[in-house]
């Protein structure tokens, strides 16, 4: 399989990359900004709005994971319009890109979050759980939208609606890790907020797995069968790391160094996330439990 991957720098990218090409797939990376500096690169003019795909490229496949990061710098107008326009505009220039392959069907498979359940206490989640409210929603209702656009041209879609994706190198694991292990881990706020996290290797194994069957389409939860509240979470990996974690975080404090709109959605708010359609097609994790999970990252 010839695969385009966008945002193959990033966390996820990068071991997808590395997996694909393990498995015998030929990848293509969409480079934004200069001219490509491999045989494998292809251009991405992200201010002229296309991405310059040879005619005789074949591709078979696009992951697309480009985005702007939604927790490196604190809320405004600008940022919030940064956000949004990176994954709306981004999306819709692979998706016209695609509309120019329309030849054959191709598998397009577009990052998208659960934020877009919103905040919604203990009330388990699946694919067909409604949008919630708030501007995390917002912008994954809107991310998506762009991306089922290419069903238009004949290609299969399926979004990539990705938990806390838990990585020692990356994420929001690395920025913790430093905390707890001088033992200041705490939890955030009341602590019973639920979070839905699933291990790098899941998360690239499960891409692989959907690259695979593009009779899956529609939204995917990539999140591990067992969300655990932030209490359980920050309880756990001062456990794997052999620490005391029991400070406590209170919200208004976040909301002082965040802000309360920042602080509420990305650490304050609660989804109980479950992978519904991956275990009814047969996806196996190979991390479904937290400190599994966690001992696979930090012990290895």
């Amino acid at each position: 399989m010839k695969v385009l991957v966008t945002g193959a720098g990033g966390l996820i990218g990068s071991h997808l990359v590395r997996l694909l090409r393990s498995r015998g797939d030929e990848v293509l990376v969409a480079r934004r900004g200069g001219a490509p500096s491999a045989g494998n690169e292809i251009r991405w003019d992200t201010a002229g709005g296309r991405i310059e795909l040879p005619p005789d490229a074949a591709i078979d496949a696009v992951v697309h994971l480009a985005g702007s990061g939604i927790g490196e710098k604190r809320w405004n107008p600008r940022i919030k319009a940064e956000i949004m326009d990176s994954r709306v505009n981004g999306t819709r220039q692979v998706v016209e890109m695609l509309a120019k392959h329309a030849d054959r069907p191709l598998r397009l498979l577009s990052a998208s979050a659960i934020g877009v359940y919103g905040d919604r206490g203990d009330e388990v989640l699946s694919e067909g759980s409604p949008a919630g409210k708030g501007f995390l929603a917002e912008v994954v209702q809107a991310w998506e939208a762009e991306a089922v656009r290419a069903e238009e041209a004949g290609h299969s879609v399926a979004t990539l609606r990705t938990g806390i994706v838990l990585d020692s190198g990356g994420g929001a694991l690395q920025k913790q890790l430093p905390l707890f292990k001088a033992g200041l881990g705490a939890s955030l706020g009341s602590g019973r907020q639920w979070m839905s996290w699933i291990h790098r290797y899941d998360e690239v194994a499960a891409i692989a797995f959907l690259l695979d069957r593009p009779d899956i389409t529609g939204p995917v939860n990539l999140v591990a069968p067992n969300p655990v509240t932030n209490a359980d979470f920050t309880r756990t990996l001062g456990k794997a790391l052999s620490r005391p974690a029991l400070l406590r975080a209170p919200g208004f404090a976040l909301s002082t160094l965040l802000g309360g709109e920042m602080a509420h959605e990305l650490l304050l708010s609660s989804q109980r996330v479950k992978p519904s359609v991956l275990e009814s097609q047969g996806f196996e994790f190979l991390h479904p439990l937290l400190y599994g999970a966690l001992a696979d990252l930090l012990w290895a």
